[in-house]
């Protein structure tokens, strides 16, 4: 018996500000941009997971013969008086093992990653809505970033449970459909900072 996919999702939240805004100098970005080295990669919608950037040696003894690691991450500052964020969606290389390495289980995988990025550019798309208010900004970030996560995680979850972590093929395919329309939904938002 096949024993197919399991999800971990790890989400990140990279809260900076500072005390006296107007302080802060614009070479101080309190994020660098994720960048593809040995331990964690950007998404890109014109590089796909390959089995080579899953380095964590896989774990046995389990149902799960895949496991991918994403992280969401926000950063925000005031300059000015003007509110600025960052935005990553990024997968951990380091956290992430194939234990049955097919191109079936890898699409399924990238799946993951995508929604990841879905996520992401929802985020950026709250943001972007978002009135500053300088007495609640915190907490008003806090919130939306809160609740996009978990609207993300209950989609993963909701990925897994219908597909059967990939073993309904028939849903599988659906689901890799839903998730295509649902990036190209979203492009607007896709050059978030």
């Amino acid at each position: 018996m096949n024993h197919l996919i399991h999800l971990l999702t790890v989400s990140l939240l990279f809260l900076q500000t500072a005390v006296a805004p107007a302080a802060l100098s614009s070479a101080e970005l309190p994020v660098a941009p994720v960048t593809e080295d040995e331990t964690m990669m950007a998404w890109k919608s014109d590089r796909k997971l390959t089995w080579e950037d899953f380095k964590s040696v896989p774990v046995r003894n389990t149902e799960a013969v895949a496991l991918t690691s994403t992280s969401l991450g926000i950063s925000y500052r005031v300059k000015n008086n003007q509110f600025l964020y960052d935005i990553s969606c990024a997968f951990s290389k380091q956290h992430s093992w194939g234990l049955l390495r097919t191109p079936y289980i890898l699409a399924h995988e990238q799946a993951h990653f995508d929604i990841t990025e879905i996520y992401a550019r929802k985020l950026h798309n709250e943001l972007q809505l978002y009135r500053f208010n300088a007495k609640t900004f915190k907490k008003d970030i806090n919130d939306i970033y809160y609740r996009v996560v978990k609207e993300k995680e209950a989609f993963q979850e909701q990925y897994d449970s219908e597909t059967d972590h990939s073993r309904k093929k028939a849903r599988q395919e659906e689901w890799l459909v839903r998730i295509e329309a649902l990036l190209d939904d979203t492009a607007p938002y896709m050059n978030y900072p």
